[in-house]
């Protein structure tokens, strides 16, 4: 056949995305307060409550949990589930390390970050001021902290109990509270 013999058809039906879908089934990326509409629990993400609730099952002796990265398929895979509002079974498609990448992913992705920019100023200006364990500084800290969204709050709550629980660990899993704020930090602040 010569190149002329060959027609090309043209059609209007374009394969677009389903944008609402999308916005509406979303995890990643989204303001805490849309996510907490759909919590259960203690107004925490689900996906945040999910995670935490495997890791303790399986991740607390995990030797460097949140400090070794997972498998970057396994994040995205797990990640495009909870965006497309699939069921998501960590035990039999995550593993420790993939998870608790999500996890950090999951925090970073935050349009606004736990602690936001106008609560850090506060926070550092406190730690220069004040000698750490001092009145002064923890009736600082709590009033910055009361001044945080109360999904953020909640957030914050429910992560700082979960990596102290991490922490005790330590012997094993050799995360200490000092190395998860290393690991930690920079999904928390931005």
């Amino acid at each position: 056949k010569s190149l002329s013999s060959i027609q090309v058809r043209h059609t209007t039906n374009k394969v677009l995305p389903d944008l609402q879908f999308s916005r509406e089934r979303s995890t990643f990326g989204v303001p805490l307060e849309t996510l907490i509409q759909d919590a259960k629990q203690c107004g925490v993400p689900f996906l945040v409550t999910q995670i935490v609730e495997y890791l303790e099952v399986v991740g607390l002796e995990h030797v460097g949990i949140f400090r070794i990265s997972g498998s970057v398929n396994k994040i995205k895979e797990l990640k495009q589930k909870y965006n497309r509002g699939e069921k998501v079974d960590l035990i039999n498609d995550g593993d420790v390390d993939s998870v608790a990448s999500l996890l950090k992913l999951f925090l970073k992705e935050l349009p606004v970050a736990v602690f936001p920019d106008s609560i850090c100023s506060g926070l550092l200006k406190t730690f220069q001021e004040h000698k750490i364990h001092t009145k002064e500084c923890i009736e600082n800290l709590r009033q910055l902290l009361s001044c945080l969204p109360k999904a953020h709050q909640n957030l914050l709550q429910f992560l700082s109990a979960f990596l102290l629980k991490v922490a005790t660990y330590s012997a094993v899993n050799f995360m200490t509270l000092e190395n998860l704020a290393i690991v930690f930090g920079p999904a928390l602040f931005k």
